[in-house]
């Protein structure tokens, strides 16, 4: 090639090295005039693909190649003198090169790591063909001694370079800025005459132009920890760009020769990737059979145990021309092996008891079901298996599995052992900056105040899913081009703040540049050959084998390329995902195995069990998958789910698009809307989602059964649209339209219809992805539902190293009457247990204000303790198993060598309570080191045999050892922070649970209730500040933000400057308040905005009449082992009525009238006050239904309302003058009689709350939505009454307005104070 070719380019894959990102480099290159251009990133080639892929874009001749590191001594070689390798460029040539660099580089990974991957010259000797080598950069061999003043060990290491290279070899020469530069190339030049070996030019690029070095400054800072500011910290200067091909001759203007064999360099390499070729394995039959007739053969004994049938002729016909169907699509496209593969790993996670789930459209095959791969039936479910191989287009088949957490390595080795650890690696991935790490990476090496670049990094939006760059948020949105991210403050700092604006523009030139490499979560890749002859190979991002590499077959390696890469390369890649869920449901169902006789397989786990769909209507579905958060608890308890299709479809609404259509799906669901369709032909494929297109799988069914395609051109018209493909839909659409109307459908229909498919294919889901995720629900439901001691015990085994979690679950338990055992050496395992309560648990816990609701409670397992962890707890658990229980301090110092437990580990068991038995935790903590120093002695004395003349199992003295424990005062709140630092929550005691009453008294909800959906609602909290934080705004005010906790959880409240002025003095820690203010929901996050605030007294609360019975929340909605055996109620019977009658014109059947009922009891169970005396309301009895309804009205949505000030403290009398307001929506089903009956129970219920505030019934009718307003009758707004409701309806159908009340100034002790 003329001219002068880069043979010695870093990218960013030279990680915190290389700053140039590959498509800079290539466009750089292009800018320049290059005609081709090398990439030698040191010690690997993770850029090779994408760099090969970007060079042909551009027009340039891409040559790959390294940058070697070279053992001083040999790869083996692990001491001190080893850990500075030599460097070396080498290039491949021609295939044979680049196979060869394949294999350098990969065994330098795998046998030679020490520090960097290391060859040596006995393999480079091995695999010379086809390379090209350099003599290297100043840190080379020869180079290296020549600068150390080693000039004959010089000579002789180029002479051994050319002696194995021949021509290939050249001596590389640079021209920097650096002092011993001149001296070097002298010496070389000398060295290539004497030697005859020819020169080349190189410039070592390792960013891509002259206004980069700075910033690649900032990188080297990064990677070595230093700041800008250190005067010795590394920098390699402002040379190290892509010089343009003057300036390069420039340098070497007595070497033209050197510039020009650059180019005779670039023409001798030739290394082309191919794409797409696929390279599977061959999975090992038996003899005497191909892979397509082992494949049948299982296929068809699978189906015959799915359907019953005798013989695979017995199958019945649809079944039977499925599979052969399926089968024969298979066979053509060359993956019988695949799903053999896939098959057998199935089998090895049954035959060891491994739990698994499939995932994607991979269950829509009903080869994937006859071989026990899934255990959904593609016929029974309607999935289609051209979603996932469309025989149309050839593409690699993805089958996802899911496994347990906690056994996925084991099914990754299997796979090792299976096939070979020669054609199987797990894959690469790599971590870039994002705009918030790089503001942060970059203020350190700028040496800014940590405080400061926090600031300035938050203000860069964090959406998930959403990445944001930091140029999208300085970049105010315009007509043409809107933005959401544009964050005004940024900007604004940006605009005014000189260090801000510095540490902004080095973010930006940072940002994205890879970080670093890390092991894929998922994906493994099997081949057919030696990996190594297809890619680099390299050691495992974390150890997963021994250190060194002594044995190879013991390390699990990655490959070098990407996911993407690899998949281009034509390679097979299997994904094992890690699912914690699996191991729960495992460990759940061992315990009931244990515990019942009952034992769960991932095969026999109901899904059509009642209990399942009343757990999820009730929203208490803590730990059940995927249904945790907020927005699906509240969709579930609208859509009263009562089969498994109901929650495949929840799962596949509930997303961005199609969330819109969740009213619509529901308000059919239960009859309150008609289901309508474009065309009659559309009802059989579209009525189990009510007439709206919700799953890919039925737009596949639209095509083929109304306009003619088949499955796998039908594919083809959701891929256009989720792609975007404008000419593609255009003819589509006119393709669809004629095959429509061939099929007697009006061409207005038939555009309708694609008009539709075009809008819902844009999101339309997977149906056999959203039925694999729902059959997890409904496991994890049913277990929960039935058995929730062992599930939720099991829940805290996975969560159990998670301190937070921890908390959130076990306030779960709390909630279902489950007792919590504290951690004790003398009851606790490794893990969390289950214990049947004795007597005197029962009454500590009632004595606790948590009276068990059930015989057994978990016990906190030693190793969930923060800060212990399994080692150092194993010999206690060892030593109570061989002994017994530890009798005293003295018994547990003598038979457990407590320096293998470790001080520190000591320290957080006494604190969390697990050495209670043997004293207070003050006096316990002050002879720790005493205790210790004993236990150390004497295990010392044991070795030695140095025991007394009894032995060492003589019977403990009456006196102890260790004296008498000494007095010291107690803390009890330093004790119970202790245990909510260490275990995630107060479990000997709560702060607030002797006031649990006058909380629940004081307010309207419970902080554990707050959720997303309630976003703008008024609220009134009481509970006590664990965390707070003080800042300042840009005014100079000062605001807070704090952590308000009560019994059942734990949220942020923002205190706004004003209402902060008023009330600072009552922020601090562990301080009790009552707050009043507004839900505000943003994201996943949820927190309150105070407007009032007072400290909490218990004798200054919202009162009730004397008397008064509260009703109690309903009780869980299934029977679990440790109530009754009784059945489980059956589910609420379908709701089908498609409209509603005219409540007005149904006086005959008054609600109110005594025919109504009173609240049932198992809906609203009656409690009485312990504070007072119970007695008998006088019955209300109103005027009739009918007599008291309004003209049909169509209801405006409500508006929120300011946040309001809770009751007075004086009493009723104030209160008055300024009610609430309460909307309860009742709904309607197919059962009139019910409905009327349901009516007079919620105003029942509401009038047995004696109080001020307002009420009225919102229920529908022929004409549209009415309120039933009741201006003589009141209720009273507390959590009881909320719950009750919630009991009876379900949660979220009650709106609540705010009192309008002007703001009182502020009051003396006890009263509110108000910002505002």
């Amino acid at each position: 090639m003329p001219g002068f070719t880069h043979l010695h380019v870093h990218s960013e894959y030279s990680l915190l090295d290389g700053l140039a990102r590959v498509p800079d480099l290539v466009k750089a290159a292009k800018a320049r005039g290059f005609e081709a251009l090398a990439l030698t990133d040191h010690g690997v080639m993770f850029g090779a693909v994408q760099f090969y892929q970007a060079a042909m874009k551009q027009g340039i001749k891409p040559i790959i190649g390294c940058e070697l590191y070279v053992a001083r001594r040999t790869r083996f070689d692990r001491e001190a003198e080893d850990r500075k390798p030599f460097h070396l460029t080498v290039l491949a040539q021609n295939a044979v090169g680049y196979r060869n660099l394949l294999q350098l580089v990969s065994r330098a990974q795998l046998e030679g790591f020490y520090y960097r991957p290391r060859v040596d010259r006995e393999l480079l000797a091995q695999y010379n063909e086809g390379l090209i080598v350099f003599s290297g950069c100043p840190g080379a061999d020869a180079p290296s001694k020549i600068i150390d003043g080693r000039v004959d060990a010089a000579r002789d290491s180029l002479a051994w370079y050319k002696e194995v290279f021949g021509d290939r070899f050249f001596i590389e020469l640079q021209n920097h800025d650096i002092e011993f530069i001149p001296r070097l190339n002298t010496e070389l030049l000398r060295f290539s005459k004497e030697l005859d070996i020819p020169l080349v030019a190189t410039n070592d690029v390792h960013y891509a132009t002259e206004n980069d070095p700075r910033t690649h400054e900032v990188l080297l800072c990064i990677q070595t920890g230093t700041t800008m500011s250190d005067p010795k910290r590394m920098k390699i200067g402002d040379s190290f760009y892509l010089r343009t091909e003057a300036e390069m001759r420039a340098l070497f203007p007595d070497q033209p020769e050197a510039i020009s064999n650059t180019a005779r360099i670039a023409e001798m390499c030739d290394v082309s990737f191919t794409f797409n070729e696929y390279k599977l394995p061959r999975f090992p039959v038996p003899d005497g059979q191909t892979a397509a007739a082992f494949l049948r053969r299982l296929c068809e004994a699978g189906a015959c145990d799915r359907y019953g049938a005798a013989s695979p002729e017995a199958l019945p016909a649809p079944v039977r021309a499925r599979l052969d169907y399926e089968l024969s699509v298979i066979g053509q496209m060359g993956f019988d092996d695949y799903f053999l593969i896939v098959w057998d790993l199935c089998r090895y996670a049954r035959q060891e008891g491994v739990w698994w789930n499939v995932r994607g459209s991979g269950a829509g095959a009903i080869v994937s079901y006859t071989l026990k791969i899934t255990n959904l039936d593609p016929l029974h479910h309607q999935l289609i298996f051209e979603r996932f191989l469309n025989p149309s287009r050839i593409s690699m088949p993805d089958i996802d599995l899911d496994f347990p957490d906690d056994q996925r390595d084991q099914l990754i080795r299997y796979t090792f052992q299976k096939y070979g650890h020669d054609r199987v690696a797990q894959i690469i991935t790599f971590g870039t900056m994002g705009a918030r790490a790089a503001i942060r990476d970059a203020g350190r090496a700028l040496g800014m105040e940590l405080a400061t670049v926090d600031r300035i990094a938050k203000l860069v939006p964090a959406l998930p899913g959403k990445p944001c760059s930091i140029d999208d948020a300085l970049r105010p949105p315009t007509e043409e081009a809107p933005s959401e991210f544009y964050t005004p403050e940024l900007r604004g700092v940006y605009d005014t703040e000189e260090e801000a604006t510095q540490l902004i523009d080095t973010a930006r030139s940072l940002e994205g540049v890879t970080r670093h490499a890390s092991t894929h979560a998922a994906g493994v890749v099997i081949s057919d050959r030696p990996l190594t002859e297809y890619l680099p190979l390299a050691r495992p991002t974390r150890d997963s084998g021994p250190a060194g590499g002594e044995d190879i077959t013991q390390i699990l390696p990655v490959t070098q390329f990407n996911m993407g890469d690899v998949e281009l390369l034509g390679l097979l890649k299997v994904d094992f995902l890690g699912l914690a869920t699996l191991t729960v449901l495992r460990r759940a169902a061992e315990m009931i195995e244990r515990y019942h006789g009952k034992r769960y397989t991932l095969d026999d786990i109901p899904l059509d069990d009642p209990g399942i769909y009343q757990l999820l209507t009730s929203g208490d579905v803590t730990g059940v998958f995927q249904v945790e958060g907020a927005g699906m608890r509240k969709m579930l308890r609208e859509m009263r789910p009562h089969r498994f299709e109901h929650v495949v479809a929840a799962i596949a609404l509930y997303r961005p698009g199609p969330m819109e259509y969740i009213p619509t799906y529901i308000a059919r669901l239960h009859g309150r809307e008609k289901v309508s369709y474009r065309h009659p032909s559309l009802e059989p494929i579209l009525a189990e989602t009510y007439g709206i297109i919700v799953y890919q799988e039925q737009i596949i069914q639209i095509a083929r059964d109304l306009a003619g395609y088949n499955a796998g051109e039908a594919d083809t018209i959701r891929k256009a649209v989720g792609k975007k493909l404008k000419e593609k839909l255009l003819e589509h659409r006119q393709t669809f339209i004629d095959g429509a109307v061939a099929g007697a459908i009006p061409a207005a229909a038939a555009g309708g219809i694609f008009d539709d498919i075009e809008t819902f294919a844009r999101y339309g889901f997977n149906k056999a992805h959203a039925a694999d995720y729902a059959l997890i629900v409904c496991q994890t439901a049913y277990l929960k539902a039935h058995y929730p001691v062992e599930y939720m015990a099991a829940l805290l085994m996975v969560e159990r190293g998670n301190v937070e979690k921890v908390g959130l679950v076990t306030a779960d338990c709390r909630r279902m009457g489950i007792a919590l055992l504290a951690p004790s050496v003398n009851h606790s395992e490794m893990d969390f247990t289950i214990e049947t309560l004795d007597a005197a648990e029962e009454a500590r816990q009632t004595a606790l204000g948590q009276p068990p609701q059930r015989r057994r409670g978990i016990r906190f397992g030693l190793a969930a303790v923060k800060n212990v962890g399994e080692g150092p707890v194993a010999p206690i658990v060892s030593a109570r198993a061989t002994g017994g229980p530890f009798a005293s301090l003295d018994d547990l110092a003598q038979r457990v060598d407590l320096r293998a437990v470790g001080k520190r580990a000591l320290e957080s068991l006494i604190k969390a309570g697990a050495l209670d038995a043997f004293g207070k935790r003050g006096q316990l903590m002050a002879v720790l080191d005493k205790l210790t120093g004993y236990s150390g002695s004497h295990h010392l004395a044991a070795q030695a045999g140095q025991m007394s003349l009894f032995g060492a199992d003589q019977p403990l003295a009456v006196a102890s050892v260790l004296g008498q424990l000494p007095n010291v005062a107690e803390n009890p709140r330093e004790d119970l922070a202790a245990e909510k630092e260490l275990i995630g929550l107060y479990i000997s005691d709560h702060p607030l649970q002797r006031l649990a009453d006058a909380v629940n008294d004081a307010v309207t909800t419970l902080i554990g209730e707050i959720e997303a959906p309630m976003n703008g609602q008024p609220v009134t909290i009481a509970g006590m500040v664990t965390d707070l934080r003080v800042i300042m705004t840009k005014k100079g005010q000062p605001m807070a933000f704090a952590k308000l906790e009560d019994l059942q959880g734990a949220i942020e409240v923002t205190v706004f400057p004003r209402t902060y002025a008023e009330t600072k003095d009552l922020w601090r820690p562990d301080a009790i308040l009552q707050i009043a203010g507004k839900v505000e929901a943003r994201e996943d996050r949820v927190q309150v905005i105070a407007d009032l605030v007072r400290e909490f007294d218990p004798e200054v609360r919202l009162r009730t009449a004397p008397g008064m019975a509260e009703a109690a929340p309903a009780d869980p909605p299934a029977v679990d082992p440790d109530r009754d055996d009784a059945p489980l109620d059956a589910p609420q019977a379908e709701e089908d009525i498609a409209t509603w009658g005219d409540l007005a014109g149904e006086d005959d059947l008054s609600p109110f009238q005594q025919g109504a009922g009173p609240v049932p009891t198992a809906a609203a169970p009656t409690m009485t006050s312990p504070t007072r005396s119970p007695t008998t309301r006088p019955p209300t009895t109103p005027p009739s239904a009918a007599a008291m309804i309004p003209p049909p009205i169509a209801m405006p949505p409500a508006t929120p309302r300011p946040a309001p000030p809770p009751a007075p403290p004086d009493g009723e009398a104030e209160r008055s003058s300024a009610p609430y307001r309460l909307t309860v929506q009742v709904p309607r089903s197919a059962d009139h009689q019910a409905d009327i009956k349901l009516l007079g129970q919620v105003y029942q219920l509401l009038i047995s709350y004696s109080g001020q505030d307002r009420f009225s019934l919102r229920v529908k009718n022929g004409a549209g939505m009415v309120d039933l307003d009741f201006p003589n009758n009141q209720t009273r707004y507390c959590v009881a009454l909320m719950k009750a409701l919630d009991g009876l309806l379900g949660r979220g159908r009650v709106e609540v307005a705010a009192p309008q009340v002007p703001v009182a100034p502020q009051r003396g002790p006890g009263g509110w104070r108000s910002g505002t």
